[in-house]
């Protein structure tokens, strides 16, 4: 089963810093390309769980008594954390986005390069798919989604016309999707636009954007001091949450400052934004939009 390679490998697991004997958690296993080099930097005392919600991913686990895969979405990380006796970790890596593997599969309907079934659950035990909400929807939740989610200027056209078109037939594929919204789809920008139809609706499906939120702020509470965080996201509005986080350990507003006028925010950023060489992308077309942030727990 092929994953591809795994983005900014050397830059995420090398932000981490690896200890032999720490332990690590990655919460977007996937096909395990950056656990792999995590548990190959790690001695016999080392330990390193992962987390992937998608079933596919469960054959990638490695025959490993340092390894542990739990099949859940990392918003549970502390809950299913503390299950298995483990309260504090010195490193948390995550790789956001969907896999090559998920793309590349027509029957996910993630990519807008084949014609599948609307379906965009990253956890395919969920109950609510692309189809539910492109069909149930109402108008007024669909422009939202799409402007929210999508950054699309055209979203209440976009919307009308997907309304009109599951009146007369349900919009059960992505092809059926992409003729519903043609009118919008300038033949100049029509898989950028595309891209970002299909974004806003896989983050509705999955709820990426709360999931995010949850995660960050859990990341505070289990990383000892000094621990590493290292974040890979693929969007402006996943980079910007991190971003914030990291910087302020907040998502909006400014951060409480004491009477001598002192702020206290939980991680320090390191260096700069790390962003993929011309040649990683030229041998990884997903890694073209990654960002990778590090940041390190205050003491």
């Amino acid at each position: 089963m092929s994953y591809h390679d795994p983005v900014l490998l050397n830059e995420t697991v090398g932000g981490l810093a690896v200890k032999p004997d720490g332990i690590y958690v990655d919460v977007t296993f996937g096909g395990g390309g950056h656990a792999k080099m995590v548990l190959d930097a790690l001695g016999p005392e080392g330990r390193l769980i992962a987390f992937d919600q998608d079933q596919d991913a469960l054959r990638n686990a490695f025959d490993d008594e340092r390894f542990l895969l739990i099949h859940e979405n990392f918003r549970h990380l502390k809950r299913f954390l503390k299950f298995h006796g483990v309260t504090k970790v010195d490193g948390i890596l995550a790789d956001f986005g969907v896999s090559s593997h998920q793309f590349d599969r027509p029957e996910r309907g993630f990519s807008t390069r084949f014609d599948g079934q609307l379906d965009m659950r990253m956890n395919q035990n969920d109950s609510r798919s692309a189809y539910e909400i492109v069909n149930n929807y109402e108008e007024v939740e669909l422009a939202r989604v799409l402007k929210e989610y999508g950054e699309l200027r055209a979203a209440p056209g976009m919307a009308r016309l997907i309304v009109a078109a599951r009146s007369e037939t349900p919009i059960a594929t992505t092809e059926d999707l992409k003729h519903a919204v043609r009118r919008f789809l300038p033949k100049a920008k029509e898989h950028k636009v595309l891209a970002q139809i299909f974004q806003a609706i896989r983050l509705e499906v999955n709820d990426e954007l709360t999931v995010l939120k949850e995660f960050l702020l859990q990341t505070q509470d289990l990383l000892v001091a000094g621990g590493r965080l290292s974040v890979i996201s693929y969007h402006s509005l996943e980079d910007r949450l991190v971003k914030r986080f990291m910087r302020d350990g907040l998502f909006e507003g400014e951060p409480e400052r004491d009477v001598f006028g002192r702020t206290f925010v939980p991680f320090k950023p390191l260096g700069k934004l790390i962003v993929p060489t011309d040649q990683e992308i030229r041998n990884n077309n997903r890694a073209r939009s990654a960002k990778l942030r590090i940041a390190e727990r205050r003491s």
